[in-house]
């Protein structure tokens, strides 16, 4: 999400001569997708390695790769790539992603900062994309190898509530890689208590909004359940935001 408040006036110029750029710049859609590097910005870019670059620790663990927060379903998306290209017979792979898909159940006080943004409330970054990213699934799945084979799951709803009930009806779940993107308190908690039993030694817990003045809630999860102090966390040298520890 671009805002003033992060982005320099040249920056905000650039998204915009972005969408004309792609919109009057020549070849089919199929064409401009296939010289995606035009168009997408190098931030982007760089989160897709980072994700990349994870998925990779885990191509040998087995177990799920669980999402929380899909938002619009570009990690999702990412993920359906990932294990595609790199483990294409790997048809016990499932990827879950979890969201209520009209923004946060509610927000805590361990989620208010003094630099906190508007979209901290009920109802924030709501993006109704349910329908839309089965859709991308769909698709993905008409060019993917055994996609007669479902390895998407979609679970809407208040993640307190659906991550639970998951677990449950999933006694055999384990968890190779769980992607918090919560933002918030109270979910990633609950995500936190529900899967980490559940994932092995080499499995990988990443963190979007770790260390994040904007968002603590993230940060606050992590220490109240696992205990900062307990793991080994990594960054990129390419991206900010993007963190993650290899479970011992």
């Amino acid at each position: 999400m671009q805002s003033e408040k992060n982005q320099r006036p040249s920056d905000l110029a650039y998204y915009a001569g972005l969408g004309d750029y792609w919109d009057e710049s020549l070849g089919t859609t199929v064409d401009k997708l296939r010289s995606f590097t035009k168009f997408v910005p190098t931030g982007d870019l760089a989160r897709f390695i980072a994700r990349y670059e994870i998925f990779r620790k885990v191509v040998g663990i087995h177990g799920a790769v669980i999402e929380c927060g899909v938002h619009l379903g570009g990690g999702l998306a990412s993920w359906l790539a990932f294990s595609t290209i790199l483990e294409p017979i790997n048809h016990v792979r499932r990827i879950v992603g979890f969201d209520t898909f009209s923004g946060f159940s509610d927000i805590s006080s361990r989620d208010r900062s003094s630099e906190s943004t508007g979209e901290a409330r009920a109802g924030g970054l709501a993006a109704p994309a349910r329908e839309d990213i089965e859709r991308a699934v769909a698709l993905a799945d008409m060019f993917r190898p055994l996609g007669h084979i479902p390895k998407v799951e979609l679970q809407e709803g208040d993640a307190t509530q659906t991550i639970p009930a998951y677990v449950a009806n999933n006694p055999h779940l384990t968890v190779a890689l769980l992607y918090l993107d919560f933002d918030v308190y109270q979910p990633t908690k609950v995500a936190l208590e529900q899967f980490r039993r559940r994932m092995p030694k080499g499995a990988v817990i990443a963190f979007d909004e770790l260390y994040n003045s904007q968002w603590p809630g993230e940060t606050e999860a992590v220490h109240d359940v696992l205990g900062l102090d307990t793991l080994h966390i990594e960054r990129f040298p390419f991206h900010p935001q993007i963190s993650f520890a290899v479970l011992d």
